[in-house]
């Protein structure tokens, strides 16, 4: 009877163990290669070096970027790079004509008197 006691505890510290740390860390590495393989031209990337530039080319296993003001080049391994972003365009929403109206002809709540006063 004992035994079995040993061997529900052994089970359950081994689950324990693939679901703290074994699992995290498969999910980590698959977004990582997601988002190696999903790099394109114009991208923002940072390397693990610290680097930053935006890309110029991707080939199999390598990234070209440019990097600084004077526009160095520099190639590096695609397991280099740490993370991208992906330049975003600035859209100004402007606000539809009806609501400014309304809140243009929104009257301003009136203030209490307080004590009489």
């Amino acid at each position: 009877m004992g035994n079995y006691g040993t061997w529900i505890w052994l089970i359950v510290m081994v689950a324990v163990f693939y679901f703290l740390i074994i699992r995290p860390q498969k999910k980590r590495e698959k977004s990582e290669r997601e988002l190696r393989n999903s790099i394109q031209a114009g991208d923002e990337i940072v390397t693990i070096g610290g680097f930053v530039g935006r890309v110029l080319s991707v080939k199999d296993d390598t990234v070209t970027f440019e990097t600084g003001a004077d526009r160095t080049k520099l190639t590096v391994k695609k397991w280099a790079v740490q993370t991208r972003t992906s330049p975003v365009q600035e859209v100004k929403e402007e606000p539809a004509a009806e609501e400014t109206v309304a809140e243009e002809t929104a009257e301003t709540p009136k203030k209490k008197k307080l004590f009489g006063k």
